[in-house]
């Protein structure tokens, strides 16, 4: 075992960091990485030796995700405008971190962000939280190993494993309850939420955490995906745009040199599969297929909001209620019903999932610009309005005297299935959100969803969709960031980091 570990039986540590003040966000941020990288390397060290030669009967190995914490003495006047950056009341405020390395540019913006306002150090050290084994692995290795188990001698008799209870989402649902001498939170999920997430985004969408891009598009037709795929191998052929390499499911790298030749997709594919554009610092787009269905949405928005991206959008498609609507018509949503169900223990029903004025903008003028229409002229092909989430695909088989009166009364002009979901989770996980649907059904009105039924404007439309969200979260990839994170998606008791 290396030298700096010493036994406090029945438990073998690493020796303890203590906290210590840092005025400057990048060596703080450095001091979070070398602290996780010592202490993942214990235990996998520690766990090599159990696999080999075993581990003396009631040892226990541990060590501790890294911490940051801030102690504010006074009330402070901030910037008004900030929706993130700052807190609200003196206290201790403490998050752990993990995986600093892939977090490093938001550590460094949050940190400095803090010291900027507040005038005083952030503290870096190790906290009480340990780390579970299957979390300390980097990408590509896994808790494998030769090793024999009984009765007082398994892997959880030595090693700390994934602990449920500390891996929730209490704090952004607002429920984490203060008490006395335990800091508040600093930052909006625990290390061990985030740890649970990457690794699910691993499994879902067959890419790494590493990958994923700022600004996100959700969608639930294949055809979305080949052509984002095309346009972008297009894009890195043409260099435009700043986007240096297209990241498939399996983590395949196509670059500029290789986006010509053989872009056939993989023989499995992921249930959710992503694509993901990259582009310096993180601002490129990943796409990702979501499938069919309110469960899905939540699944995945769950573990792609640990990644802190800077928006998401839903690009789906939907029933039309309106007579006056065409199929390939779109709909803006700017606000929602959600019978969805799957977020209501979460985030109450009663909450309002509200519209983002610059999401709302820069999708009505990404329209313009694709479509080449504006004003009076736009209105022609889209409508802003309600829209209407339901869980239930088959619902036209219901009688339709409840649902229809249901719909008229919310004044909704589109239904679909996971539009309410990502908005809801984007308001609860405090991630920019939009909706941007393409009419591809008219069920009360006659037009059902059968094959060969588009017609020749439905399909233009459905070409024109892809890339009005590429446009969209083009312009707000221009907007400085502060502005980007409306103050609408905080309440007036928040965490600093956004």
């Amino acid at each position: 075992m290396n030298d700096f570990m010493h036994t406090t039986r029945p438990t073998m540590l690493p020796i303890l960091i203590p906290f210590s003040s840092y005025t400057d966000a990048h060596a703080a941020t450095q001091k979070l990485l070398d602290i996780y990288a010592r202490n993942t390397s214990f235990i996998r060290e520690a766990f090599r030796s159990y696999c080999a030669d075993g581990l003396p009967p009631g040892q226990r190995v541990r060590a501790c995700y890294p911490a940051i914490r801030i102690r504010i003495q006074t009330y402070q006047e901030v910037d008004s405008r900030l929706s993130y950056g700052h807190l609200v009341e003196p206290g201790l405020y403490m998050t752990t971190v993990t995986q600093p390395a892939l977090f490093h540019d938001y550590l460094c913006e949050q940190i400095g962000l803090l010291i900027r306002n507040h005038g005083v150090p952030v503290e870096i050290g190790e906290s009480d939280m340990p780390i579970p084994l299957h979390f300390s692995f980097p990408e590509g290795e896994y808790v494998e190993g030769e090793y024999t188990e009984s009765p007082g001698n398994t892997l959880r008799d030595h090693f700390d494993v994934p602990d449920l209870a500390v891996t929730d989402d209490a704090i952004v649902n607002g429920t984490w309850q203060d008490r006395p001498g335990v800091p508040r939170p600093l930052g909006p999920f625990t290390a061990p939420r985030v740890d649970y997430s990457l690794h699910r985004l691993q499994h879902y969408t067959a890419t790494a955490p590493q990958h994923f891009q700022d600004f996100v598009l959700f969608t639930n037709y294949q055809f979305y995906v080949d052509e984002f795929a095309r346009w972008a191998r297009e894009t890195l052929v043409r260099g435009v745009g700043g986007y240096t390499e297209l990241v498939e499911p399996g983590n395949r790298i196509v670059t500029p040199e290789t986006a010509g030749l053989d872009s056939s997709p993989p023989g499995v594919g992921p249930q959710m599969p992503s694509y993901h554009l990259k582009r310096a610092n993180h601002s490129g787009i990943t796409l990702i297929n979501i499938g069919v269905g309110p469960s899905n949405a939540k699944t995945i928005t769950d573990h792609v909001a640990v990644l802190r991206p800077s928006a998401w959008l839903m690009l789906g498609h939907c029933a039309g209620l309106r007579t006056t609507q065409r199929l390939g018509d779109y709909v803006l949503a700017h606000g929602y019903v959600r019978q969805d169900h799957v977020l209501d223990d979460d985030l109450p029903i009663w909450v309002p999932v509200p519209p983002l004025a610059e999401v709302q903008v820069a999708l009505e003028q990404a329209v313009a610009e694709v479509a080449g229409l504006s004003g009076w002229e736009l209105k022609k092909i889209m409508r802003t309005g309600t829209v209407a989430t339901i869980d239930n695909r088959n619902w036209e088989l219901r009688d339709q005297q409840e649902p229809v009166q249901r719909l008229s009364q919310s004044r909704a002009i589109a239904l679909d299935m996971e539009s309410a979901t990502i908005a809801a989770n984007g308001f609860r996980f405090r991630v920019p959100y939009g909706t941007l649907l393409c009419v591809s059904d008219k069920p009360l009105h006659g037009e059902l969803k059968l094959p060969g039924m588009a017609s020749a404007f439905y399909r233009t439309q459905v070409n024109q969709h892809l890339h009005i969200g590429i446009r969209a979260l083009e312009k707000l990839r221009e907007m400085p960031r502060e502005r980007l994170h409306s103050r609408k998606l905080r309440s007036f008791i928040e965490t600093a980091f956004k």
